[in-house]
């Protein structure tokens, strides 16, 4: 297993490298046999009317999907100790949900209309970042059903999650409303015919709940 510890706005120095090592050793140590790679990354916000300020991020590959989470307090290792208690809780949620799969039939929850794959995509326009963007991520994208996306998106801490739907081949996103509940995005038809409608909501914006 791979342990990257990265820091922004602080230095790594020995005790902290040595305690972020001992926090998520004991944290992941029931699921080292799932993991491929640990990244941590510990930043300071410079910011003064950012309440908390030492922040500490952890992302973990295991089994081809990513288990995150994030926590932050105005003192790195009390931020340290949080985000190893909920990334242990997040694993054992992942693993709880591998085993529930295994071992029993989950019905998946029809929240799209089936559309036909895109034959053709443009492929004559390079990709461009704004210039703001400070930091690129990269990460397979499985297709995968609504249902999927949506466990996914409990595991990384996050309040959207994008991915490759696998019933219309395309990039969806999945997110947390504020209101409660959960939305889909779809991309917007270029030649004009849009998806239907399904219980007065479009297709591209739909509300969807996940099984319990």
């Amino acid at each position: 297993m791979k342990l990257v510890i990265q820091g922004k706005n602080i230095e790594i120095t020995e005790s902290i490298r040595e305690y972020v090592n001992q926090k998520i050793e004991k944290a992941i140590s029931h699921f080292q046999a799932m993991i491929t790679e640990v990244d941590v990354h510990l930043s300071v916000a410079r910011n003064p009317r950012i309440n908390s300020k030492q922040v500490a991020e952890v992302t973990i590959y295991v089994n081809g999907s990513v288990v995150r989470a994030e926590e932050g307090s105005e003192n790195l290792y009390a931020s340290i100790d949080l985000v190893a208690d909920k990334i242990s809780r997040q694993l054992r949620k992942y693993k709880e949900k591998r085993y529930d799969k295994q071992h029993t039939s989950v019905k998946t929850a029809e929240a799209l209309i089936d559309q036909p794959v895109v034959a053709e995509l443009p492929v004559d326009r390079e990709p461009e970042l704004p210039a703001q963007v400070v930091r690129t991520k990269y990460f397979a994208m499985p297709p995968m059903s609504v249902q999927e996306a949506l466990e996914h998106l409990e595991l990384i801490d996050h309040d959207f999650y994008v991915f490759c739907n696998v019933e219309t081949g395309e990039i969806n996103v999945v997110y947390e409303r504020n209101h409660g509940g959960y939305g889909v995005i779809q991309p917007r038809r270029t030649n004009g015919h849009q998806p239907a409608e399904k219980n007065g909501k479009a297709a591209h914006h739909l509300d969807v709940y996940p099984v319990k």
